[in-house]
């Protein structure tokens, strides 16, 4: 792939900030968050300094970014639906979206008005965080928690598809893709350095090992070793998200539905693999099956929900949520576009903190 100087100038006028080869980077880093840049020079048909130019303008004007998280398998998650006082909703958003432990916050349409994404280190916490710290917030009228079960694709998984299979196929493997279980906190060989190794990599993804080190206040090696740890032993993933407005997705939806249980495997792993799914996970309560989908606008819910029909009869929707605005996503607080402002460290919520 050959940079397109005429798509890139036009992408810059007509104010999407992203240009064709943008989206094949940001593509490949969904693929290979750390790949090196000769690397992902390679697989765009570019070289490395091109790669590396293009990448420093997508950061630094919040355009796209790489990100570390803890994986399912480390905590307790759950989402959650709050409904505000209409004179308090932009301060009780604000609040939110401020909070370590709540990940992402929609702004949305229906009978709620925030939906939440949070985590927490047990069941216990968790409810002590959402109604108490949560619920006790001047102007929430109510909250309705689900808890999450089982992982059947994320934010993470999710590609915008800009490079061919054979791009893709020259690039590390990153991993991502598998099936998890959200769970109690199970992590081995903790040391007081990985919280501010995560902190850091939260920040930026890409840090090079030296980076790592000094951030973290430990030597290039050490970096490099616990990082690769980490990764290995499924406690932190990377992922690269994107302002995605202006990356031509302009409609959020998010559907709440019911498969029988016999079948809710095959439909939830099934819609993972749909290009559309940023999320489909299990989730208690009366719908079993929470499914997130981006599109690029609103005329595309309709074909989107007849060809859920047509392929999956036993899927029933139960309600259709349509999101507003997204002022956080995955710790990183995002303006009125979808760029990322301003990264707010995930911590778990703990006795005497909320």
């Amino acid at each position: 792939m050959q940079e397109n100087s005429a798509h890139h100038e036009f992408a810059q006028e007509s104010g999407t900030g992203f240009s064709e080869l943008d989206l094949a980077l940001v593509d490949a880093l969904q693929s290979a968050p750390r790949a090196t840049w000769s690397q992902l020079g390679r697989a765009l048909g570019v070289d490395a300094t091109t790669a590396a130019r293009h990448w420093d303008r997508l950061r630094s004007q919040g355009l796209a970014w790489v990100t570390a998280h803890e994986t399912p398998r480390t905590a307790v998650v759950a989402f959650v639906d709050v409904q505000c006082s209409p004179r308090r909703f932009d301060a009780v958003s604000h609040t939110l979206a401020r909070l370590p432990w709540v990940i992402s916050v929609e702004q949305v349409t229906g009978d709620y008005d925030l939906f939440l994404s949070v985590t927490a280190a047990d069941l216990h916490s968790l409810g002590r965080a959402v109604h108490g710290t949560i619920g006790g917030l001047r102007g929430v009228r109510s909250t309705h928690t689900r808890l999450g079960l089982t992982v059947f694709s994320e934010g993470g998984d999710w590609r915008t598809h800009a490079i061919p299979s054979a791009s893709r196929a020259l690039l590390p493997e990153s991993g991502g893709g598998t099936r998890d279980t959200y769970g109690i906190r199970t992590r081995t060989r903790e040391t007081p350095h990985d919280d501010a190794l995560r902190t850091a990599l939260g920040n930026d993804g890409r840090m090079s090992y030296k980076e790592l080190g000094a951030a973290v206040g430990v030597s290039e090696y050490a970096a490099r070793r616990r990082l690769l740890r980490m990764l290995r032993d499924h406690e932190i993933t990377l992922r690269c998200d994107l302002a995605h407005p202006l990356a031509g997705y302009r409609a959020v939806a998010l559907y709440r539905a019911s498969v029988p249980h016999q079948r809710l495997e095959h439909i939830g792993a099934a819609l993972a693999r749909m290009e559309q799914v940023r999320l489909s996970v299990s989730i208690s309560g009366p719908h079993n099956l929470l499914v997130m989908v981006w599109l690029h606008d609103l005329d595309g819910i309709s074909p989107f929900e007849a060809h859920l029909a047509e392929r999956f009869p036993h899927l029933e929707v139960g309600d259709r949520t349509i999101a507003l605005h997204t002022p956080k996503r995955m710790g990183w607080l995002l303006d009125a576009h979808g760029r990322a402002t301003e990264y707010v460290p995930l911590a778990l919520p703990t006795e005497g903190r909320p």
